[in-house]
């Protein structure tokens, strides 16, 4: 097809059945209610006017000149929709969507053949309205996302605590609390902001009410029955992403109407994600929406089942712009065969399965064991990935094989099985599975975090009985990955992973059987050697004015007269003007999480957002902080908001919680 013209409609004005004006950015392709075309839709908080507008600029022009129609619309309560965010995925969210599918596959412009898209949020909603079936819905394409929104989001890993949900909590307090851009929504601006800043939820607090996987994260989560989705869905996600699960866990869920593609990259699109390579996302995305949209014959249902980047004996490094690999695909994926190694007389891993060698190791890991950890999601291939492990092993209890005499190749999920005891009843485990360099430089492939309450269960844990021997299972995030020849493998264990995960309330540490220890790596097995199409254009993201460069930086400060560690982030995203809109907008995040040697209720963690939005005569400022502290009873939550319109507050609310801790 040759490229279609298309008009970008800057702002359409929807409204919902209940009356709610939801706000679309729409690229329409020319003379489409002469010859009408299919449209993919995406649903988010995340403002089409200043906060995506750089990703769809990059993405949806693409579909419109293939003929695609693109519908972009904000959510109630962002951006310059009406109405307060109600929370996560919630089930006015998912019949809204489904709503908007029914008005979009009814306009004229439309061949009512609807798909559904995203990353992260619009990844996670995308599945879940599949699960629905709105009729005109014939495909998704899911970026990021998960099929367990309990075990595989930022909220909890295997009953233990993310630091992530603090900072994701003070995120969205800190997006929903900006204003509509006057120039789209009138005079009424102020009133919506009021309206939010008044009525928005702090969502840490809710979550902290649902410590197991109970029916709240039930909710939404399509792995617990696949079968709800019955149309086909491409699942994509990046190895250096914490959503790297999905794909595969998508494709052994949905079978073969899913399609995964798994590259080496951060929480981005592929088209632009770090570190390259990157894949041409857009005309994959294209002929997937040809295919399911308007029914073009062009062998998208016959794609392998699994594509996936299997990275070459990655270096860590401070930055890591390109990784070293080979593409792989996989017609059909099954369950990877293992590769075991065990312990052997001399404390190193050995190859093979079976009962090692060795007796009781204990284990109790400095608290801030974990600061090469790197962020639960990343966008940037920077210190946000995992760094140089060696910092973190000096806390762990390791073992590693001799050099490796050829190369290793895995993709799959790693899992770790021993036996252990604690004097305590909650105590957490974290595995890491290393690549040791002949220079003894540590790169972190794969890594899992276990309540040990939550062993047999996230939905009824059962506490430790303290001093009895406990089989433990521990699954860990999938890789792909080749150990080189001359390398090592090293296995880490360590009680505590700071800050990433929020230690419990008691550190007693663990006792390991060291002779029951099994490492079963997966497998890449039978695979075919595949050129994976690079994007046409290097650098797709549009250019914007620059008034005040970003900045960036990540730094951990031991404080040894007081025996604290703290750990601080810092992001600006510099003031930035949209050449088109002459919106300017900057963001800047300062978070910082502390702990004290021998005192797990020592940590705290507080982020603290400050979000500027103007235009020549007009600007706008919000101040959002969230922070939270423990007791060895109880989480201890305090937030607030401050608003300003020019220099003057207009406006302050705080919240302060105490919520039981359950099991962690």
């Amino acid at each position: 097809m040759t490229d279609r013209s298309f008009t970008t409609i800057e702002n359409q004005w929807i409204t919902l059945k209940d009356g709610t004006r939801l706000a679309a950015r729409i690229w329409m392709p020319d003379n489409a209610e002469n010859d009408p075309v299919p449209a993919v839709f995406e649903f988010l908080p995340y403002r089409k006017r200043d906060g995506t507008c750089a990703r769809d600029e990059s993405t949806y022009p693409a579909f419109a000149a293939a003929g695609i129609a693109g519908v972009r619309v904000d959510i109630r309560g962002s951006g310059e929709s009406d109405g307060v965010i109600d929370g996560e995925y919630t089930p006015l969210e998912l019949a809204n969507a489904c709503e908007l599918i029914e008005w979009i596959a009814a306009q004229k412009w439309s061949n009512g053949s609807v798909g559904m898209m995203g990353i992260s949020w619009g990844g996670f909603n995308c599945l879940q309205v599949a699960a629905l079936r709105p009729t005109a819905l014939k495909a998704v394409i899911s970026i990021a996302s998960t099929v367990d929104r309990y075990n595989d989001d930022i909220h909890y890993k295997n009953g233990t605590h993310l630091s992530a949900q603090l900072s994701w909590a003070a995120t969205m307090l800190a997006y929903q609390s900006r204003s509509p851009d006057p120039e789209l929504t009138g005079n009424r601006w102020k009133d919506m902001w009021m309206e939010r800043l008044e009525a928005e939820p702090f969502f840490l607090e809710e979550w902290l009410q649902h410590q197991r996987r109970d029916d709240f994260w039930k909710h939404g989560s399509i792995g617990d029955n696949f079968g709800d989705v019955e149309i086909p869905a491409l699942v994509i996600a990046g190895w250096a992403d914490g959503y790297r699960n999905t794909p595969l866990k998508a494709v052994e869920g949905l079978g073969p109407k899913s399609k995964a593609i798994i590259g080496p990259w951060v929480h981005k699109y592929p088209h632009f994600a770090w570190p390259k390579p990157r894949a041409d996302f857009l005309g994959e995305a294209i002929r997937w929406w040809n295919r399911w949209l308007r029914g073009e014959e062009n062998g998208a249902e016959s794609l392998p089942q699994v594509r996936a980047y299997i990275m070459d004996a990655i270096k860590p490094a401070a930055r890591r712009d390109f990784d070293p690999g080979f593409w792989i695909a996989k017609d059909r994926w099954t369950s990877p065969e293992k590769q075991h190694f065990h312990v052997n007389a001399d404390g190193a891993l050995a190859s093979g399965a079976g009962r090692g060698v060795g007796g009781e190791a204990f284990l109790r890991s400095p608290l801030d064991t974990g600061t090469s950890s790197g962020e639960f999601f990343t966008l940037k291939p920077d210190a946000e990935m995992a760094v140089d492990q060696r910092g973190d092993d000096a806390g762990s209890l390791v073992f590693e094989t001799a050099e490796l005499t050829g190369d290793l190749d895995c993709l799959g999920m790693p899992v770790v099985r021993l036996t252990l005891s604690c004097q305590a009843e909650l105590a957490n485990l974290c595995a890491r599975i290393v690549d040791v360099h002949p220079d003894g430089s540590a790169q972190r492939v794969s890594f899992g975090v276990l309540n040990l309450a939550h062993r047999n269960s996230n939905e009824h844990p059962e506490p430790l009985v303290p001093g009895r021997k406990t089989e433990i299972t521990l699954v860990l995030d999938a890789c792909g990955y080749r150990f080189a020849k001359g390398h090592k493998i090293r296995l880490s264990l360590s009680t505590s992973y700071w800050p990433m995960i929020l230690p419990p309330p008691t550190d007693a540490g663990v006792t390991i059987d060291v002779a029951s220890i099994d490492v079963a790596l997966p497998k890449l097995g039978t695979a075919e050697r595949i050129a994976m199409k690079e994007p046409e254009n290097p650098s797709p993201l549009p250019t914007y004015i620059e008034h005040h460069a970003g900045a960036t930086r990540r730094a951990v400060t031991r404080e040894l007269s007081h025996a604290r560690t703290d750990y601080l982030i810092h992001e600006d995203t510099g003031l930035h003007e949209h050449p088109q809109t002459g919106l300017s907008t900057r963001q800047l995040r300062e978070e910082l999480w502390s702990i004290s040697d021998n005192d797990p209720t020592s940590m705290t963690g507080r982020s603290v957002w400050t979000c500027d939005m103007s235009r020549p005569g007009w600007s706008v400022r919000t101040v959002s902080m969230a922070k939270i502290s423990c007791t060895k009873t109880d989480w201890v939550l305090s937030a607030s908001v401050l608003a300003y319109e020019g220099h003057d507050q207009i406006f302050e609310k705080t919240w302060e919680k105490s919520v039981p801790r359950d099991m962690m």
